[in-house]
């Protein structure tokens, strides 16, 4: 079984039989490109109604494939991203509960969610419309983990950052403080190149200063953070004289009540965190799949119509699923084009079809026969 990550889905048109064309096709993939493997892609006949239908539809189909291309690979990106934030082991997206590449292999066409008898451009809507709901629904759950995530963030922030600017709750203890009628505790942040020039001149820096009563309660690379304990009365000529020999006092009133409730809050928004990562993930794998559906049936719709509108009536082309490997794929390219060659492939000329452009995944290069390119790591 491959495990490409870029497909050739390609329809070649057939003069004698399909079957024959077929055992061409392999034939040569096997004396020039044996690493390429090839698989039928089973299209049923869908409705075909009028030539100018499908010509309009055609140029909708290129802007309809962009964006449900972009909505699978946006729900991919933010399965990748929600797997390397858990550091969790990268699962395997499926489709209908088989891998994504055996899925395009063996492509089936689901009549019950696209009946067969409904027009194309009905069929077209239908796919969108899903699409789009998905995508809404992504957005919205992805602001709503991001906005947890931003709030938990914010709190974190100010629990981890230079001590000069983060909350001082969670290192300070109630023994550390000292407060009564006559006394105060000051806490002031001190640069670690300074710390001795502290000590040694705290006591004077005014009267009724405790003697010996600074403390070091926490230190980081480049502060640490000092208590001292002095009477009410000085409390503002002390810090005045403390900023001006460059020490840095921070405004702070112990709230064991407030520390508790913080400590509450950063609890319940990682549980939140975890409990809407864990959903945003089960949901992308469940979307990805619905997605990557709705791109197959869209892709299949597109080789329908692009064939017919390239080969002509009554519909005869033989779908294939290709997967070239990079160093292959000039040499698939050109046996599909030695298949393609002197065969009905002109319904449209070359210089005019320009939505041929779109439909080699925007390759400006044009073929003689109809290839879409899927590439799921887009």
């Amino acid at each position: 079984m491959s495990t490409s990550t870029r497909y050739y889905l390609v329809s070649l048109p057939v003069s004698d039989s399909v079957g024959a064309t077929w055992s061409a096709l392999q034939q040569s993939l096997s004396k020039s490109a044996f690493d390429t493997p090839a698989y039928k892609l089973h299209i049923p006949e869908l409705r075909v109604g009028t030539l100018d239908s499908l010509l309009a539809l055609s140029d909708d189909l290129v802007k309809a494939n962009s964006i449900v291309e972009g909505v699978t690979h946006k729900i991919r990106r933010q399965v990748e991203d929600l797997e390397r934030v858990s550091g969790s082991e990268a699962g395997s997206l499926s489709v209908q509960g088989v891998p994504v590449d055996s899925y395009i292999t063996r492509f089936v066409w689901d009549e019950a969610k696209y009946p067969l008898v409904n027009p194309l451009r009905e069929t077209v809507d239908i796919i969108l419309g899903n699409v789009t709901k998905l995508e809404d629904d992504l957005k919205v759950r992805v602001a709503e983990y991001n906005n947890v995530k931003g709030q938990l963030s914010a709190i974190n922030r100010k629990q981890s950052g230079s001590m000069a600017v983060r909350d001082l709750s969670s290192l300070v203890k109630t023994e550390d403080i000292v407060s009564s009628e006559h006394l105060t505790t000051i806490f002031v942040i001190v640069s670690k190149y300074s710390q001795k020039e502290w000590l040694s001149s705290y006591e004077t820096l005014s009267t009724f200063v405790v003697p010996r009563s600074s403390k070091r309660l926490h230190e980081d690379n480049d502060y640490a953070l000092f208590t001292v304990i002095l009477f009410r009365k000085v409390s503002d000529t002390f810090k005045t004289a403390a900023r001006e020999r460059g020490f840095q006092v921070r405004e702070f009133e112990y709230d064991p009540e407030a520390q508790q409730n913080r400590d509450e809050e950063i609890s319940r928004l990682t549980a939140d965190q975890e409990n809407m990562r864990t959903a945003l993930q089960q949901w992308c794998y469940a979307s990805y799949g619905e997605v990557f559906s709705s791109w197959m049936h869209l892709c299949a719709i597109r080789l329908f119509v692009e064939s017919i509108l390239r080969y002509g009536l009554p519909p005869c082309f033989l779908a294939v699923v290709l997967a070239p490997p990079l160093k292959s794929e000039k040499k698939v390219r050109l046996i599909l084009e030695r298949l393609a060659a002197g065969k009905n492939s002109s319904f449209w000329k070359a210089d005019e079809d320009l939505a041929m452009v779109g439909l080699t995944g925007g390759d400006a290069e044009i073929h003689p026969y109809v290839s879409i390119t899927v590439n799921l790591a887009g």
